[in-house]
């Protein structure tokens, strides 16, 4: 089911208004979409990479305009739309005890799931849901977005192809560990 999607979003990067795809995908990925936006920007920063900042920052704004439309949807539509959603992606049994510890992290639940391949669009819902501080869920949601978005754009400005491979298979899992090392120095810090 995923295979067909992922090869149309593919083709989407040699598009003539692709830079108007990457935001439309980058938007819809933060709230409803199963494929992230790198999909994408990978071949187009390769095909140009003089463009690679350009790329970036239109799927930051994509993203964090459709992580607002996530939020809404957990605020006011949660029950008609985000529990669906949240259920088809296997959430729905963790919603009460994700809501009553979310705000206590929320921060860093969204700068993970913003930098990570944790699907971003169940803590976009899940911040509307539990009431998370607007302000705190934009900033929190620029701030991660645009390290990873960014990051993508700047290895591929950098190396180029032989990255590719690198991005698609272990980025995510950097971005875990760096997640994992900076909340676990953060522990660290306020318990010393």
């Amino acid at each position: 089911m995923l295979r067909p999607l992922y090869d149309r979003t593919m083709a989407l990067a040699d598009h003539p208004h692709a830079l108007w795809w990457l935001a439309a995908v980058s938007f819809v990925e933060s709230s409803i979409f199963p494929i992230p936006p790198d999909v994408l920007m990978i071949p187009m920063i390769l095909a140009r990479p003089s463009r690679a900042w350009l790329i970036a920052l239109v799927a930051l704004a994509g993203s964090v305009a459709g992580g607002m439309l996530g939020y809404l949807i957990g605020a006011v539509f949660y029950d008609s739309i985000g529990q669906p959603i949240l259920e088809s992606l296997g959430k729905a049994d963790k919603m009460a005890e994700f809501n009553s510890r979310f705000n206590d992290f929320g921060f860093w639940a969204v700068l993970v799931a913003g930098i990570t391949p944790f699907p971003y669009k169940v803590i976009t819902i899940m911040s509307g849901w539990t009431g998370m501080p607007i302000l705190t869920f934009l900033a929190t949601s620029i701030l991660a977005r645009a390290l990873r978005f960014f990051l993508v754009a700047g290895l591929l400005w950098k190396f180029g192809a032989p990255v590719r491979v690198f991005i698609e298979k272990r980025l995510g899992l950097i971005f875990t560990v760096f997640c994992v090392l900076l909340f676990g120095s953060f522990l660290l810090l306020r318990y010393l």
